[in-house]
This record gives C-alpha cells, sequence and structure tokens, in this order.
C-alpha cells in the first residue's frame, strides 16, 4: 500500500505527510471488515488505488478548503475520509443511514484526530429537514442513480454551491436521465470530468452539478417514492 501511495499521491499534487493516516484508516477499516461488511475490497493495493487515491482525486476537481462538505451514502468513508484527511480546513460530515458504519467512522476520525469530521447517523432526505441547503459541496459516491442522487443530494446544497457524483464512464444515459430532476431541484450540469486514477489504467468520471436556485421545498420526497418515481 504504502508504494503505490507514495507513487499515487505526487500525481494527485498531494504530499507524503498523508501516507500514515491514510495507512492507518485503510489498517483500522480493513480490521473492522473481518467482522462486518464494510468494503469488498480486501488487497491493501486495491483499498489504496480504488478507494483511497479514487476519493482523493476530487481534490484536483476545485477547492475544497475552508469549505462545508457532506458525504452522502458514505458507507466506509468513501471519498468523505480522505478528503479530511488531505484538506484539513474543509468541515466534511460524512452522513450513512447504518448506524453500525456510523460507530466505525466516529471511532476511526477520533483515532486519527480528525476534529475536521462530523458522522450522522440518518437518511439523506431526513437529514434534509434540518440542515437544507447548507453545505457548500455535497459529494457522493455510486451509491444510487444519478436522478436520485440529485434528489438525494442537491436539496443539502446551498445556492452557489455543488454537487459531485462519482460514477463510472459508461453514465451517458444516467446524465441525459437525470437533465429533469437537475432542473427541477434547482441545479444545471456544469461539467463532466473523466480522470485516470494514479498508478492504474481505470478511468472514473465525476458528474459536477452547480446549485444555481432553491430546491422547491416539497423536495426531497420519501425515499420509497424516490426510487418508485424519479423525477
Amino acid at each position: 500500500m504504502r508504494a503505490t501511495l507514495e507513487q499515487g499521491l505526487p500525481a494527485l499534487g498531494l504530499g507524503p505527510e498523508l501516507i500514515e493516516p491514510l495507512e492507518t484508516f485503510s489498517r483500522m477499516l480493513l480490521e473492522k471488515n473481518q467482522v462486518m461488511n464494510l468494503t469488498a475490497i480486501t488487497d491493501p493495493r486495491d483499498v489504496a488505488v480504488l478507494h483511497l487515491l479514487d476519493s482523493l482525486a476530487l481534490t484536483g476537481l476545485a477547492g475544497l478548503e475552508g469549505r462545508t462538505v457532506v458525504d452522502v451514502g458514505t458507507g466506509a468513508g468513501f471519498p468523505g475520509v480522505p478528503l479530511a484527511i488531505a484538506r484539513p480546513s474543509a468541515r466534511v460530515t460524512l452522513l450513512d443511514s447504518l448506524g453500525k458504519r456510523v460507530d466505525f467512522l466516529r471511532e476511526s476520525c477520533r483515532t486519527l484526530g480528525l476534529d475536521n469530521v462530523e458522522c450522522v447517523h440518518g437518511r439523506a432526505e431526513e437529514f434534509a429537514g434540518e440542515r437544507r441547503e447548507t453545505f457548500d459541496l455535497a459529494v457522493s459516491r455510486a451509491v444510487a442513480a444519478l436522478p436520485v442522487l440529485c434528489e438525494l443530494c442537491l436539496p443539502l446544497v446551498k445556492v452557489g454551491g455543488a454537487f459531485w457524483a462519482m460514477k463510472s464512464v459508461d453514465t451517458e444515459e444516467e446524465i441525459s436521465a437525470s437533465k429533469t430532476a437537475v432542473k427541477v431541484l434547482g441545479g444545471r450540469i456544469q461539467a463532466v470530468s473523466d480522470y485516470t486514477i494514479p498508478t492504474t489504467e481505470v478511468v472514473h468520471r465525476v458528474v459536477c452539478i452547480q446549485k444555481t436556485a432553491p430546491t422547491p421545498k416539497k423536495y426531497p420526497r420519501r425515499f420509497a417514492l424516490i426510487k418508485k418515481q424519479p423525477l
């Protein structure tokens, strides 16, 4: 893992000081994964590439310094934990609906001394009732189809902020299907950026959606309805 990070971090413009905390988080992840399902990726090099470096690729899209970020459906902490490690001035909220995952993330962030991270157990559509349009940036990594993700994430973003959806490169139809949802929820697709994960030939994509207007208050709807009748 260390050799992969030593090679991959400079390609992202990131320094070697990140290696130790990233390795520590990975060790905690793989140890906890033996007793609960956190990740199907268990080879240390694959964790470094497909979790850590993939998450950190977001640092090259725009400045995160001093911004408030919510990671919706964070799961085992990706991309939120690596972003919080790399950008300590950013305030990162890790949101997940499974309490055991959130407990693991709280424990991990305490161990790492990440006082810029808040771990929240909750559903995005309910969390929007408490923190509506308060974040500079929402991020999410492949937890649902884009029209569904837009309704879960855009209500959390303040006007002038953005939502970044991490996707595979084969998402043209998904992006096209999301255009109505993006418009209704107060956004516009600003850019679709493909990137190669350092040390690999794996290409992933970020769909960058700018928040240009307030989201109508009737959104987000209940999740069952969002899933059944996406915008």
